[in-house]
């Protein structure tokens, strides 16, 4: 068996060279990245179903889910360090399991992120059309779809410095928040009083829904830290890529688990969780709580930019992804086709059309056809942190005899088994619930769909070699 190789693109191309992926992101950049994309409006709007379905247990949803993510994110530096590649978990699955899991986990993940695409920017257009409501939300659409694309075709580091910025801002909201809602737990704001734990253990106790409230909320939280795992995605175009991935990994392992559970820890503490505005708006109604003015307004603003960062980072991973698997000959070779700046443009272009078709898709079909796709990737990311998994228990031996690992899964194998185990564990919940079990039977016949046609990809490509050897 071959061990595996780093592949060519982590090699410093020259000025202008168009055989290479760019290499200007920094630490700083891949970590802002992996936050930004981990942070969206999911955080800002959605913890309040979270909420509703285990009151203030869902800290427990939110720990459970956060620990599973923390492993699989170890487990993924670990191999991101020793095998940095643009294709990352794509790559580490093909080398790890075999052709068919690099192809299908890529294309799966790439499916994925443009259905995700869509919604960010149509959710983004509609708030914004809101404020502006005389002109068509179309238009928001495209000038958000055709600013982006120009983005993504510029040299990397500028697109890594952009997303800095953007991810920034709402980290700083975070920061803010928390600084505010300690304040507000204290009594320390005018006209408050110290909130102690009335709300945390009030009507119906601290878990008013039992164990089947917190296994309901972690349905609804798992899937909140997914978009953290493009810092391997980008590592690949930094200049260090082995050192970078193994910062930026630590970094935002952490920085994630404290700004969930810290920001959640203060809704719970400062709000009844049955409150109607806590679960509609959890942010807004916890800074209503200090007399903020204008605070409704601005989380909107924050909101907007929470999904434009989002859409931002994952036009970036889905062209990285699919010029990784057109390198790979598991997609059309135009696709792995570089500007001089070292940029994917053709891979890039597709993403942002097909970003745009499903915005136009969103509008068209609501409550039909978009539904039954972004059902189909509903469940998608715990396929990808499954393949993930194993890729890492498959190749962890090989990783330590070639003397490559600057970056190690705490306990091996016995963690990684226990991980493996508690994503089995979630699946089992998901066939609990009757819509999670509909986005699970739609992912399993679009994962079986896509492992198909790698079947028939592996065909074509040896028929193509064979053909090749007898001329």
């Amino acid at each position: 068996m071959n061990h595996p190789e780093a592949p060519s693109t982590t090699t410093t191309p020259d000025e202008g060279d168009t055989s290479h992926l760019g290499h200007g992101l920094k630490v700083r950049h891949l970590t802002m990245m992996g936050l930004g994309s981990a942070i969206g409006a999911g955080l800002f709007l959605g913890t309040g179903v979270g909420i509703a379905k285990a009151g203030p247990a869902v800290l427990i949803s939110y720990a459970i889910a956060g620990i599973i993510v923390i492993a699989v994110m170890r487990m993924l530096g670990e191999m991101g360090a020793a095998i940095p590649a643009s294709g990352s978990f794509s790559h580490y699955a093909r080398i790890g399991i075999g052709e068919w899991a690099g192809f299908t986990l890529g294309w799966l993940y790439w499916f994925m992120l443009i259905m995700v695409l869509g919604a960010e920017i149509t959710g983004a257009s509609a708030i914004v059309h809101s404020w502006l409501p005389g002109i068509p939300q179309w238009v928001f659409a495209l000038v958000f779809v055709t600013f982006f694309a120009v983005v993504n075709l510029s040299k990397v580091r500028n697109f890594g410095e952009f997303e800095f910025w953007f991810a920034a801002i709402k980290v700083t909201v975070i920061v803010a928040f928390l600084v505010i809602g300690v304040l507000l737990v204290f009594g320390l704001l005018p006209d408050t009083d110290p909130v102690g734990t009335t709300n945390l253990l009030g009507e119906g106790g601290f878990m008013p829904n039992g164990i089947a409230g917190i296994a309901a909320g972690l349905l609804v939280v798992a899937f909140a830290f997914g978009g953290i795992e493009i810092v391997t995605i980008a590592a690949a175009e930094s200049k260090n890529p082995e050192q970078s991935i193994a910062s930026a990994v630590r970094s935002v392992v952490w920085r994630i688990s404290l700004f969930y559970l810290g920001s959640i820890a203060i809704m719970v503490l400062v709000l009844p969780w049955d409150s109607e505005d806590l679960q509609s708006g959890p942010f807004v109604a916890v800074l209503n709580e200090a007399s903020l003015p204008y605070v409704s307004g601005f989380m909107e603003l924050v909101v907007v930019v929470a999904l434009l960062s989002a859409f931002n980072a994952n036009v970036y991973g889905t062209s990285r992804m699919a010029f990784a698997l057109s390198r790979d000959s598991d997609g059309p070779a135009w696709l792995s086709k570089l500007s001089a700046n070292g940029v994917p443009t053709n891979a890039v272009l597709v993403s942002v059309f097909f970003g745009f078709v499903s915005v136009l898709l969103n509008w068209l079909l609501p409550d039909s056809l978009l539904s039954i796709l972004l059902n189909a990737v509903g469940a998608a990311l715990l396929v990808v942190w499954i393949f993930i998994v194993v890729a890492q228990l498959r190749l962890r031996r090989r990783l330590e005899a070639d003397g490559k690992l600057t970056v190690k899964m705490w306990g091996f194998p016995y963690l990684s088994w226990l991980t493996l185990a508690a994503l089995g564990g979630l699946i089992l919940l998901m066939l609990t619930d009757a819509d999670a079990r509909k986005q699970l039977i739609s992912t399993a016949i679009l994962t079986l769909v896509i492992a198909g046609l790698s079947v028939l990809n592996t065909r074509r490509r040896r028929a193509a070699e064979a053909a090749g050897i007898e001329s």
